[in-house]
């Protein structure tokens, strides 16, 4: 059964969901891995002009995979952002070698740093603070450095639950921002519920925090996935979206969308301008293909792509 009912032949066709929702996801951003950007032939037919393209850093992906995926995406003309996982950098020789490789072969010029999804750090790092701190990015010139949000928390910053440790190290990101010239915003983890979005980005604004945010959204994916996916990424109490959806027997085969997040999260937009969440970061989790047709029959002139 097919996630999404696209002629082969004709491929998908432009619409739009609301005027709000277009405006909400001019400039979104996708992200993939060295693997997963292989099964797509062109990108240039699936994605708008000008699309961020984040390069997922898995545990064990050599970097030459990596930085020859940001090559390939540089050549097609998207802007690249590979992830930076500090507990996977050993040294500051590798992570000075990483950035001269993006740079050399790719072009690449902003980075999203984040601790990594592993237990015992490889080397001499543990957090992305640590990363900022060598001063290497800044040396290299990159224009662009964005950091982790988590609208829900996470368990292995703050363990004992709550959101302390997550929120002192926005607050020191915050504080990095602003006696430097770094060019900065938040990439958030997926949520399925805009209530808890909502108000953890007012609260962030509240405490002072006023980077932008980029608020990461599920793409579309069968159910059984997005919870494995959920569970997997300690996503909280949005989850409970998922958990209604499961005991409809009627809705388990069919894909689970992002329309009523970003319907919710536009619609806020738009009756409050000021409101802090900037753009929308896709984690296209049953592919970036079926991502990409979403965003084209959703989101208008803001998903219309290059080759259309």
């Amino acid at each position: 059964m097919a996630l999404l009912n696209f002629k082969k032949d004709d491929g998908p066709v432009p619409g739009k969901l609301s005027p709000e929702v277009e405006s909400f996801l001019a400039g979104f951003s996708i992200e993939v891995m060295p693997r997963t950007a292989e099964k797509v032939a062109d990108f240039r037919a699936i994605l708008p002009a000008g699309t961020r393209v984040y390069i997922a850093h898995i545990e064990g992906t050599p970097i030459e995979d990596m930085v020859a995926t940001a090559k390939r995406l540089n050549a097609d003309g998207f802007p690249v952002m590979p992830h930076f996982p500090a507990r996977i950098i050993n040294n500051a020789a590798t992570l000075a070698d990483w950035i001269a490789r993006y740079q050399g072969e790719a072009n690449v010029d902003q980075a999203l740093l984040l601790a990594g999804g592993v237990d015992q750090p490889h080397g001499d790092f543990h957090s992305s603070m640590q990363l900022l701190e060598t001063g290497a990015f800044d040396k290299a010139g990159f224009k662009l450095l964005h950091v982790a949000g988590h609208p829900e928390g996470n368990k292995d910053i703050d363990p004992n639950g709550g959101s302390q440790n997550v929120e002192d190290a926005l607050r020191w990101k915050q504080d990095f921002s602003t006696r430097t010239d770094a060019h900065m915003a938040i990439a958030t983890q997926f949520a399925f519920e805009a209530a808890p979005v909502i108000a953890w980005a007012d609260a962030l604004k509240e405490a002072g925090i006023d980077l932008p945010i980029h608020i990461g959204i599920a793409g579309p994916a069968k159910l059984q996935t997005m919870i494995k996916f959920a569970i997997a990424c300690g996503v909280g109490p949005s989850l409970r979206v998922l958990q209604r959806r499961a005991k409809d027997v009627t809705k388990l085969l069919m894909p689970f969308e992002p329309t009523d997040v970003i319907s919710d999260l536009a619609a806020h937009k738009a009756a409050h301008p000021d409101f802090n969440i900037a753009q929308v970061h896709f984690f296209p989790l049953g592919g970036i293909k079926t991502n990409a047709h979403w965003a084209i029959q959703n989101g208008g002139s803001s998903a219309v792509p290059v080759s259309a």
